[in-house]
């Protein structure tokens, strides 16, 4: 086991925000089955664990209705949104839009082999089984192996860069 090397200095949220914020992420709608239908939440921690097997990983704030949806039904989409995906992407960033599946309401959605909602306007989805889930400081980080995926080849990612989204 590796050990911490000595007592790591605090670091206000604010200032870790603003130091990750620099790292150019896909914008991320993470989609699953909800006990009131489809359930969601901005992703913007989602990421590749590895390829052998094909497995992803997110963070989930533990206060968030999606996170007891995944660890419930056992399935979530990760799906990064194409340029014309915008509308979708402000839809889940609002804090006073709609709630729950009501964010889902108007959208043609499909699904790939879990069940979990699939959006228009994706660049790509990556579609997972819940391997494990670990709770860290009120957060979930769900490792899923991808049971199945698409991607658009010509498409334009809409891109999460310090704060903004860039269309």
């Amino acid at each position: 086991m590796i050990e911490a090397a000595g007592a790591l200095p605090e670091i206000d949220a604010r200032s870790f925000w603003g130091a990750i914020g620099c790292r150019a992420v896909g914008a991320a709608i993470v989609t699953t089955i909800g006990g009131d239908g489809p359930s969601g939440f901005l992703g913007l921690s989602a990421t590749h664990l590895t390829a052998s097997p094909p497995t992803m990983m997110v963070s989930i704030d533990r206060k968030t209705g999606a996170c007891a949806d995944i660890l419930a039904s056992g399935v979530f989409a990760i799906n990064y949104l194409e340029k014309a995906g915008l509308p979708i992407f402000e839809r889940f960033a609002s804090r006073d839009g709609p709630k729950g599946a009501a964010r889902f309401d108007g959208l043609a959605l499909r699904t790939l082999a879990t069940g979990a909602p699939v959006l228009p306007g994706i660049a790509g989805v990556l579609d997972c089984r819940l391997d494990e889930a670990i709770e860290r400081h009120g957060v979930v980080i769900a490792i899923g192996r991808i049971a199945a995926f698409e991607s658009v080849g010509d498409a334009q990612p809409l891109i999460h860069y310090q704060g903004r989204v860039m269309a």
